[in-house]
């Protein structure tokens, strides 16, 4: 997995962890968590999905 990825992916539970405790606290300034929550998930799969392709591009031109 790469790096940044791994980065985004731990964003991403730190945000959720953030987003229940406003909840249970009775704040809702646990929406911006859970909005920073999706996009961190969404940027780990971004850097998932183009590690994958810039693999797949070195391994299908390194066979021609």
């Amino acid at each position: 997995m790469p790096r940044l990825a791994l980065y985004a992916l731990v964003v991403c539970a730190l945000a959720v962890a953030a987003a229940v405790i406003s909840f249970v606290n009775g704040s809702f300034i646990g929406v911006v968590w859970v909005l920073l929550a999706g996009l961190s998930s969404n940027m780990s799969w971004y850097y998932v999905r183009r590690a994958r392709a810039e693999r797949a591009e070195t391994a299908g031109t390194a066979g021609v």
